[in-house]
């Protein structure tokens, strides 16, 4: 059994910075990709970005292509999601996930982000 433990979350004001942090429990963290997704109030859970088991895969959204950067720590069992230049339609829940194969299989519980208009 996989656990993932969103950090980070908070308020900001337009065009500032945060950096989100996923840590997973278990031994086998760099065996699979790791993903953040979020959800807006009223709005379906979207995907934002991937990483695989090896840092230089990456996948973004076009939504946040070139302001936000996934990077993992194996060391650490830790994913980031380095989050610039935010905007109003960035405030979401932030959610990180864990894929063995072709499913999500593990979720976090959430962390806020809030960026007021």
């Amino acid at each position: 059994q996989v656990q993932l433990a969103e950090s980070g979350g908070g308020l900001v004001q337009a065009g500032g910075s945060l950096r989100l942090s996923c840590a997973a429990s278990g031994r086998t963290f760099s065996s699979y990709a790791m993903g953040w997704f979020r959800q807006a109030p009223g709005k379906e859970r979207e995907f934002v970005a991937a990483i695989g088991r090896g840092a230089g895969n990456t996948e973004y959204a076009d939504s946040v292509k070139g302001r936000f950067t996934i990077s993992r720590d194996n060391a650490k069992n830790t994913v980031y999601l380095q989050m610039n230049s935010l905007k109003p339609e960035d405030t979401a829940v932030y959610y990180c996930a864990l894929r063995r194969a072709l499913n999500w299989d593990y979720w976090g519980q959430g962390t806020q982000v809030t960026v007021p208009s």
